[in-house]
């Protein structure tokens, strides 16, 4: 699960930090309203952690900014218990609400609950030209044919299947798929696409997996443009 906090107290947004990592999530953090509503708005996370009272821009904004364009978890953050607040956060889109200090066990159960139930509205296939993806059995064939992945080549497929059509550069698919910031002196993705461009495409006279020039690399049913 990959999960956005925007809290400005660098000890909560430390704590709830450290304690994600250390449960397998990929956490990214912010600590302020305007740097927050930019990552929330343009970053792909499941789960988004939205302190109430922030410096620039406060969290019932970015909130409404974000209900306004995207459909994603969020649960809102306050140090404040009065039903005021409450109501006007889930009537602005707030999935859920806790009120500090809260426990952190708390916290991550209804994270999780969030993510389940976010996840039963995403279809567990995907199909793609005769590549069917399975999400739930982490399985890929083609033409009937198993194709066997690597978890990493898997979790790449993956991340370019649920976005069809739509180009994903090198950078977007290095925080995507290792939670890296791009390195322009590493080749991880080029040899990441062209193991999972042999495995997936190799055999097949219909190419999926293609290379933009200068842009990036797409999934999709049409004649391939060149190689990784």
């Amino acid at each position: 699960m990959r999960v956005l906090i925007i809290e400005d107290e660098p000890k909560t947004a430390d704590y709830l930090r450290r304690g994600l990592t250390e449960q397998g999530h990929v956490v990214d953090v912010e600590h302020n309203g305007i740097d927050g509503r930019h990552a929330a708005l343009e970053g792909r996370h499941d789960v988004i952690v939205l302190d109430a009272m922030l410096p620039g821009i406060d969290g019932f904004e970015i909130l409404r900014d974000v209900r306004r364009v995207k459909q994603v978890a969020i649960i809102m953050l306050t140090a404040r218990d009065g039903i005021e607040d409450r109501v006007r956060g889930l009537q602005d889109g707030a999935d859920d609400y806790l009120v500090k200090p809260f426990s952190f066990l708390e916290l991550s159960a209804r994270l999780h609950a969030l993510s389940r139930r976010s996840r039963q509205t995403e279809p567990t296939t995907i199909t793609i030209g005769d590549m069917v993806l399975d999400l739930l059995g982490r399985k890929v064939q083609r033409g009937g044919d198993r194709i066997d992945l690597t978890a990493k080549e898997f979790s790449l497929l993956t991340t370019l299947a649920r976005r069809p059509g739509q180009v994903l550069s090198r950078t977007e698919i290095a925080e995507l798929v290792w939670d890296i910031h791009f390195d322009s002196n590493t080749n991880v993705v080029e040899v990441a696409v062209k193991r999972l461009r042999a495995k997936l495409d190799g055999p097949y006279p219909l190419k999926l997996l293609h290379t933009m020039r200068g842009m990036g690399y797409v999934l999709e049913a049409r004649a391939a443009e060149g190689t990784a």
